[in-house]
């Protein structure tokens, strides 16, 4: 097997960064209703839940086709795969332009979700080019892709405001066409696929793919993933409209500010990836989540006004975040997310190394679920609670339950599995040196 591994650096290199790249157009694209949908919003005069139903359905549509994607890219290779998704994807962008009507906007935005399928063929396909003690810092560098989500909001209001919001579909399905074919012309097919092609043999079964699915395992970095990428895609999509609404901003002031969690959230994730080789991503899961329960507990906080009768008269007092404080807060909040997000991911080439596709395809489709429940459950808890900070109130209870889960499940491994490790000490399940042993609770 270390022989896969033994290709030109030159092809190698070409792979993770022409991958990297087409992964930040197709994610730019997937997110284009967090700031075209505004405009769509104040055009057709939608509700706070129609809203949210509009900007979610792209996200629907890219994380149910992950697992299929998955398993046709440990098939078929990751190479064609992502060609096609880049060009479907582009004819509904560009279709999308001529939508007229709210159900006509709905189903170009299924379509558009296409490009989000692109996340779990590119995994595929990188995770066969690098061995597993690299995988994890391969892997961060193609995750940065979802820096896109900035592309959009630096790029999209001004292209919407000089030209309209039609534009910048046409100018999105434009790039996702020119990236395809870049990229066919830039790659090779991955070595593992060269190497069962050469021997003749057959790609493994549907079901095969599938069984990996069995274990508990697997669900449980689905649930991670569900926070650390379903809640990002859900705030990039909603922090737009909450500039808007609760600090008064322009389209552009509230997408220039809104880029600033998609960066942290994106550009660093290269840096989980290497701590997690490096370190074990057991210790860059709990930092993620502890950090962001810390953050989503001050950003859970409505903005409040009391009295206190003093002896003198009555004391005014005012607990809120202003939006730089509010800015701040939450660029943390991504930074930690991009490392929880390739700590998740470091894991599955590890354990599934025969099941890349079928094992990611579950998790990212998990995780996707995440971006699309995530907005409309915003939307209908603003409705519900009239409190615009309660979308974080939700955050902060999803993240307690990971939380909870992953501890209980690394202190039943401590005391049921490996009695004699000292307490605090790295566990097999996610050290680097013991990457055989798997605990599938």
């Amino acid at each position: 097997m270390a022989d896969l591994y033994n290709v030109s650096k030159i092809k190698q290199t070409l792979a993770l960064s022409a991958t990297t790249i087409a992964f930040t157009v197709c994610f730019a694209v997937w997110m284009i209703f967090a700031i075209i949908g505004v405009q769509i919003k104040k055009d057709m005069g939608l509700s706070e839940t129609q809203f949210s139903l509009l900007i979610g359905t792209p996200v629907l549509t890219g994380s149910l086709i992950r697992l299929t994607l998955g398993i046709w890219a440990d098939k078929y290779g990751g190479r064609p795969v992502l060609v096609i998704t880049m060009l479907s994807s582009a004819l509904f962008t560009w279709l999308l332009a001529y939508a007229t009507t709210y159900p006509m906007m709905l189903i170009a935005a299924l379509g558009v979700g296409i490009a989000g399928g692109s996340f779990v063929v590119g995994i595929t396909y990188i995770a066969k080019w690098y061995p597993k003690e690299n995988a994890g810092t391969a892997l961060g560098i193609f995750g940065m892709g979802n820096i896109g989500a900035a592309v959009t909001k630096f790029g999209a209001p001004f292209v919407m405001v000089a030209f309209g919001w039609t534009m910048v579909a046409k100018v999105w399905a434009v790039a996702l066409v020119v990236m395809a074919i870049a990229f066919w012309f830039m790659t090779s097919d991955e070595p593992e696929l060269i190497e069962r092609r050469a021997k003749g043999e057959k790609a493994k079964t549907t079901a095969m793919a599938l069984e990996p699915l069995k274990k508990l395992q697997v669900w449980r970095f689905s649930l991670y993933y569900f926070f650390v990428f379903g809640a990002f895609v859900g705030m990039a999509l909603w922090l737009p409209r909450y500039y808007v609404a609760v600090y008064e901003l322009d389209i552009k002031q509230a997408g220039m500010l809104a880029a600033s969690f998609s960066i942290a959230a994106s550009a660093f994730r290269a840096i989980g990836g290497y701590l997690s080789d490096k370190l074990g991503a057991r210790k860059v899961m709990y930092l993620t989540f502890i950090v962001s329960i810390i953050c989503l507990f001050i950003l859970s906080y409505p903005a409040t006004d009391f009295i206190v009768h003093g002896i003198k008269g009555d004391i005014n007092f005012h607990i809120g975040l202003d939006f730089w404080w509010f800015t701040i807060i939450v660029f943390v909040l991504g930074l930690f997310m991009s490392f929880g997000k390739a700590a998740v991911y470091k894991h599955i080439p590890v354990y599934y190394p025969d099941n890349v596709g079928s094992v990611a395809g579950i998790v990212g489709l998990i995780g996707g679920l995440g971006g699309f429940v995530l907005p409309l459950m915003f939307g209908m808890l603003n409705d519900l609670t009239n409190v615009w900070t309660s979308c974080f109130m939700l955050l902060f209870v999803l993240v307690s339950i990971a939380l909870i889960w992953m501890h209980v499940t690394v202190v039943l491994m401590e005391r049921e599995k490996h009695p004699e490790l000292r307490k605090g000490r790295d566990l097999p399940e996610l050290d680097h040196a013991h990457t055989n042993l798997s605990y599938n609770q």
